[in-house]
Formats: structure tokens, sequence, C-alpha cells
């Protein structure tokens, strides 16, 4: 019977060790630093799995989008860079439309003025998104697509000429 507590002591002591080492090493520092935003996941996610399993009310939803939005774009910005959020702030409101829009699908009968707020807060994210990418990427996406359009606008003008001229036109 010795054996079997000496066995646990020394797992017991083994595993103290560990924890002590990867403190030492940072390694719960970066992960605090890193994996916070699942503090504000894992509670919308949760929310939601409370509505879907008939646990809850529709009500439930508007707080498990929100912060399931805001979770999600967290996580990104601590795992990539949080310069990223000069740019993706608008996800911000998007996380109260997605959080408005989901109450108004699932909530029976569906609120009839909750859907053109929601969408609206919704386009209002996505345009606000576009304006704030418009500093860097969408400038040169939106270059590279007006070339494209005035090419196929000389190119496909060329084409109905000479069908209008072959017509006898």
């Amino acid at each position: 019977m010795s054996s079997r507590n000496d066995l646990k002591l020394g797992l017991f002591i083994v595993i103290a060790g560990i924890v002590i080492l990867l403190g030492k090493l940072g390694v719960f520092g970066f992960l605090g630093r890193t994996l916070w935003p699942l503090v504000l996941l894992i509670p919308g996610l949760v929310l939601h799995m409370l509505f879907f399993g008939n646990r809850a009310r529709a009500t439930v939803l508007v707080p498990g989008g929100i912060l399931t939005v805001y979770g999600l774009l967290f996580l990104l910005c601590s795992t990539i860079s949080w310069g990223l959020m000069s740019y993706l702030w608008p996800a911000l409101l998007l996380g109260i439309a997605v959080g408005m829009y989901e109450y108004y699908l699932f909530e029976k009968p569906r609120p009839s003025s909750l859907l053109p707020a929601s969408v609206i807060l919704g386009l209002a994210s996505l345009v606000l998104f576009f304006f704030s990418l418009l500093h860097t990427a969408a400038i040169y996406i939106l270059a590279v697509l007006l070339i494209i359009g005035g090419i196929w606008l000389i190119a496909g003008r060329g084409k109905s000429r000479n069908r209008k001229w072959k017509s006898g036109w």
C-alpha cells in the first residue's frame, strides 16, 4: 500500500515540477495573453447551445451572438496582431447585428421591427469595414477592378461594332 502512495506522491511532484518549469519559461503568460478571448467566445457558444438544446429562450441569442463575434474578433487580433483592429473595428457593430438577427430568426412570433434594425446595422458595419480597408488593400482591388472593367469595355465594344458593320448598318 505504501508503493501506491509513493506513486501518487511522485506523480504529484513531477506535475508540480512541470508546471513550475512551464511557468518560468513563460508558457502560461503566453497562453493568458493569447487565449483570453475564450472568456468571451465560450460563454457565447454556451448560450447558443442552451437555446438550441431547448433549455433557454431566444433572448439568449442576442448576447450569445455578440459574445461569439467579439470573441472571434479578439481571438484573431490577439493571435495575429492587434494592428488588425484598426481595420476590423466595424465587427463590433456586426456583433450586435448578428445577435439581433439571430433573435429575430428564432423568436416566435417574430418581432417585425428587429429585422430592419439588424440589417441596417449589419450593412453599416460592412460599409464601414469597406472604408476601413480602403486605405490599404481595397484601393488596389478597386484599381484592378477598374482596369479589368475598362479592358472588358474596350474589348467588348470592338466586337459589337464589328457585328453592326457586318449586319449592314
